[in-house]
């Protein structure tokens, strides 16, 4: 690995990480998430505050949600595993045989009554505009930002944490590397020099594979081709540089992935899916919330 030059006062390095569809902590995302949709598709003004964890062959889902309509959660768990990629025990997870335990009670009645008359409405009775009248269910904290660093307005880190994390789950599934599994993590170090960013410094790429696959001699050649080059900016990296400070399963391999190797849960990569650490964050996550929650709405 090449040493890191040295700083000049006017640069600094930032580094952010994405993870793909298969990381424990977002797959508890995405079934809060498809929860909330099945709710929300029949049921627009259903509340939904869902939280999932997974573990080892178990998928626990909880919360509060209170719906006119009939969700069957167990199956958007499979379907979600499914389409996730768990469709196997190979892979230390599976969809078909899997536990679903689900611990779900009705919207606390002091919340609802916050939603459904605000604050503003319950002191002005005459005011009838339907968003003073629909109210929040709890306070919270929400910054937003944006920067011209890339197209899409958000800081190149993640930004392109994120487009590797998106290439290296479309590269599985297309098959173009044939023994990736689900879970992955990708992590982008950016130098800017007064402010702008000028060079990627290093890249970290760490995804699930099948047993008996070396990471340096196939797994990191085939990540440059197929995933880095494709996605990586030319004009933002010397190849031999950046080769040598390209890591790949730096423990030595990852062959135990998913929630068979790390407890999932809703919430905990509220970093990632915001801005990488790139300006400051209130704490709320975004999943399985109904509009009604300022975290997903504001």
């Amino acid at each position: 690995m090449t040493e890191p030059q040295h700083l000049s006062d006017s640069e600094y390095l930032f580094t952010s990480e994405s993870v793909t569809e298969g990381h424990p902590d977002k797959m508890a995302d995405q079934i809060s998430d498809g929860v909330l949709d099945a709710v929300m598709r029949d049921d627009p003004q259903g509340r939904v505050a869902c939280e999932t964890l997974v573990n080892t062959g178990l998928v626990v889902v909880s919360g509060e949600i209170s719906t006119t309509t009939y969700v069957d959660v167990p199956k958007i768990v499979r379907d979600t595993v499914h389409r996730i990629g768990y469709n196997d025990a190979s892979y230390g997870f599976d969809c078909n045989t899997c536990a679903v335990i689900t611990a779900i009670d009705e919207q606390s009645p002091d919340i609802a009554q916050g939603v459904d008359h605000a604050y503003e409405s319950r002191h002005d009775p005459s005011d009838e505009d339907q968003l003073d009248v629909a109210g929040a269910g709890d306070q919270g904290m929400m910054f937003g930002y944006a920067t011209r660093e890339t197209k899409e307005l958000m800081p190149m880190p993640i930004s392109l944490a994120h487009r590797l994390a998106h290439r290296l789950a479309e590269s599985r599934r297309a098959e173009l590397i044939p023994y990736l599994r689900p879970d992955g993590k990708t992590q982008v170090t950016v130098r800017y020099e007064s402010g702008r960013p000028i060079e990627i410094e290093k890249i970290l790429i760490s995804t699930q594979h099948k047993p008996g696959v070396d990471s340096e001699t196939l797994i990191k050649p085939d990540l440059w081709e197929h995933v880095v080059h494709p996605i990586i900016p030319s004009e933002l990296y010397d190849e031999k540089k950046l080769l040598d400070n390209f890591l790949v399963n730096p423990t030595g391999k990852f062959e135990i992935g998913g929630p068979m190797g790390d407890c999932g849960l809703t919430g905990r990569k509220i970093i990632v899916d915001t801005y990488g650490g790139a300006a400051r964050h209130g704490g709320g996550a975004f999943s399985g919330k109904d509009p009604s929650k300022v975290d997903r709405s504001a």
